[in-house]
């Protein structure tokens, strides 16, 4: 599959669309259209169900409690600023950009490709924004134009190998630009906070700056003292929590897989430290299991453990779990989700202030007066356990998963075409979108298959009898084939039609998506037919 035929198919049948199209549109925001709002629904239900209202007890690490609690959380999208200063986010969530003279163009440092080339002992590196074959077919394109050299003359040129990020370039004066005519035009690299500024308040001062939320995970922390003294919760348990965040991105790009507006699906897991280790196993195997559940198997998914010069200063062991999509190169994953074991770094910069690790040890980081850099709440975030009359501070494994990447990844990998006998017998192509049953937007349709002789009327109270349990559709419009291939598009597992033996016997014909079996049913057993199939 090609993701361009994806992004057709998404915007045809109104899984996505740009937002503000209509005025140009805006890089780096995208709206949900009617299938896509049901799809990513569906995909954030499945992850609430499965791990917070019905998690299975009987797979919890060996010597742990044998229970656990899940709770959630819905926190506000502005918070107080102090928290992002604690968190480390305001002075460390950044991003490296350079600038191009020429085309006023701004670009994200490591996400600039390029590989060297050189004609008539002249040396350049010809940088691109795109990956994969499309980067190598842009870079050759624009050498020969750099060169002045025809597509016949392409011997001409000698590569430097392959595709390599901007990052190994020493010299900037010696690039060709994504956009520029000649090289040295791009400056050097500088910080730049991926944080949304805002205004909280009527004066509109500097002491009224806020921002909107990088991430949800924050809320979950400093919320984590009035959860625990208003439930029953005990050690080890999770607090989830589902929710937009925004990052200013650079360079937004693949279409929602880097996004300035996006939602996050987190669960902070409080446990005690000295079983974090295990807990940490049990968290990163379990998430991958799920997306294998939901479909997403195969070679194209993976769990990747990060090397210890990936983890963050503060992170005691972190997992990937990446997917092939198809706008990588062939080889190339994108993260999905990722596991992180933050030990107690997140609490105790809640208490104590901005915490940066010296040595083996994280201490509050102080300025050039010896006091905290960035000050904490002075809030006990600590955990009294009454049975074993221990304080501690729980560590904690973060599950952190994208709704968009997530749904994302799950389009991608239902897009499947065959070929298939149409009314005359002519083979054709067929595009079918082949979901979990549980996540595709409409579970099942219903047809007349002509619009006389009572068949409507029979189509629209199994309709009816349908929707209050399941998502269902109606359509009348149309050859009945024409019909089956606009559900197939769109995912739907089960059609059912009403013909000429229904009315006779009162049974009607229920067909697969993917398989295209047809089989009869009586019409009042359509619901419990269906619902047992979609429990598969």
């Amino acid at each position: 599959m090609q993701m361009d035929q994806l992004v057709a198919l998404c915007k045809r049948r109104g899984f996505l669309f740009q937002s503000s199209e209509i005025y140009g549109g805006l890089q780096g925001f995208w709206d949900y259209g009617p299938l896509g709002v049901e799809l990513k629904r569906n995909v954030r239900e499945a992850w609430w169900r499965d791990m917070v209202t019905s998690q299975d007890e009987l797979e919890v690490p060996p010597g742990a409690p044998s229970t656990y609690e899940m709770t959630g959380l819905d926190c506000t999208i502005i918070m107080h600023p102090q928290v992002w200063k604690c968190s480390g986010h305001y002075d460390l969530f950044h991003d490296y950009m350079v600038d191009c003279r020429e085309s006023k163009r701004r670009y994200r440092y490591d996400q600039i490709q390029g590989r060297w080339a050189e004609s008539d002992g002249k040396r350049v590196f010809v940088a691109t924004n795109v990956s994969g074959d499309e980067g190598l077919e842009e870079t050759q394109r624009k050498a020969l134009k750099f060169f002045n050299l025809r597509a016949k003359n392409a011997d001409r040129l000698q590569w430097g190998g392959p595709l390599v990020c901007l990052t190994t370039v020493e010299n900037l004066a010696e690039v060709l630009g994504p956009d520029a005519k000649e090289p040295g035009t791009l400056t050097e690299p500088r910080e730049f906070n991926l944080m949304f500024k805002t205004i909280v308040g009527a004066l509109g001062g500097e002491e009224d700056t806020a921002f909107l939320r990088p991430e949800t995970a924050q809320g979950i922390f400093v919320n984590f003292k009035n959860v625990l003294d208003s439930t029953r919760v005990r050690v080890p348990f999770g607090i989830a929590q589902i929710g937009k965040s925004f990052r200013n991105e650079i360079t937004p790009r693949n279409f929602t897989f880097r996004s300035r507006e996006f939602e996050q699906m987190e669960i902070e897991f409080f446990c005690r430290p000295e079983t974090s280790p295990d807990w940490y196993k049990y968290w990163r195997d379990r998430r991958f299991q799920w997306y294998i559940d939901l479909g997403l198997a195969g070679d194209r998914l993976r769990l990747r453990d990060h090397d210890p010069d990936e983890l963050s200063h503060y992170s005691c062991g972190t997992a990937d779990i990446e997917y092939a999509f198809p706008f990588l190169a062939d080889g190339e994953f994108g993260e999905l989700e990722g596991v992180a074991h933050r030990g107690d770094f997140d609490l105790r910069s809640h208490m104590e202030g901005k915490l940066v690790r010296q040595g083996d040890q994280l201490v509050v980081e102080e300025n050039e007066h010896g006091q905290p850099r960035h000050r904490g709440s002075g809030k006990d975030l600590s955990y009294y356990d009454d049975q074993t009359k221990e304080r501690f501070v729980p560590h904690v494994i973060e599950p952190s998963a994208g709704a968009d990447r997530a749904t994302l990844a799950f389009l991608c990998e239902a897009y499947n075409e065959d070929e298939v006998p149409d009314e005359k017998g002519k083979l054709t192509k067929r595009v079918f979108m082949k979901f979990h049953p549980r996540l595709a937007p409409i579970k099942a349709a219903v047809f007349p298959l002509v619009k006389k002789d009572g068949m409507p009327e029979v189509a629209k109270e199994i309709y009816r009898t349908l929707k209050p349990h399941l998502t269902a559709f109606y359509d009348e419009k149309g050859a009945v084939g024409r019909r089956y291939r606009r559900q197939d598009e769109v995912g739907t597992p089960f059609c059912i039609t009403v013909d000429g033996q229904t009315m006779q016997d009162g049974t009607v014909t229920i067909r697969d998506r993917d398989t295209l079996e047809q089989w009869r049913v009586s019409k009042e057993d359509c619901l419990s037919e269906l619902q047992q199939r979609l429990k598969a």
